[in-house]
């Protein structure tokens, strides 16, 4: 059992939220709207330990208005992309530099590129159609005050275990 250091994103449910559960693996599973800011975290059983390191860390990080403006695409994957990127990624970069040992995606990507995936399919004809129905309900914004530390539970659900002020 691992777990996940995201930004949850309330305002995108209503706009996302019956496409993500209908058309990705982690929304059934309990994963709401979110940007990932590094899966998978540390295992589950060392959360007491990481958890104070980690809560210090995400307050040195001032809080921040970001904006989901447009669609993006993977090639199997529409996403909202966050703005400004840079500051999802400084999360990313500062907790990844504090322990190294668990990389985004585990190493699979050379470039870690922030999005909160709103679909995944093979079916592109799929994806677009998905992306003209939520176009016109966007720019998204929230505010970015905490992230939450979610766990992977026996069952394979996620729940979200604690949020993690920024500064």
């Amino acid at each position: 059992m691992t777990s996940a250091l995201v930004v949850h994103v309330p305002e995108a449910e209503p706009v996302v939220g019956g496409w993500r559960r209908a058309h990705t693996y982690d929304a059934p599973l309990g994963l709401p709207a979110h940007v990932t800011i590094l899966y998978p975290f540390v295992p589950r059983a060392e959360l007491t330990e990481a958890e104070p390191r980690l809560a210090e860390l995400v307050a040195r990080h001032e809080a921040f208005d970001a904006t989901f403006a447009r669609t993006a695409r993977f090639p199997d994957l529409l996403y909202l992309e966050p703005q400004p990127a840079e500051r999802f990624l400084r999360l990313t970069e500062a907790v990844t530099a504090a322990w190294p040992e668990h990389p985004p995606y585990e190493g699979a990507h050379e470039i870690v590129i922030p999005h909160l995936t709103v679909a995944e399919s093979e079916d592109a004809s799929l994806l677009d159609s998905i992306a003209s129905e939520i176009e016109p309900r966007l720019p998204i914004r929230q505010r970015v005050g905490a992230l939450s530390l979610f766990v992977e539970c026996e069952d394979g659900r996620w729940r979200e275990h604690s949020r993690l002020p920024l500064g």
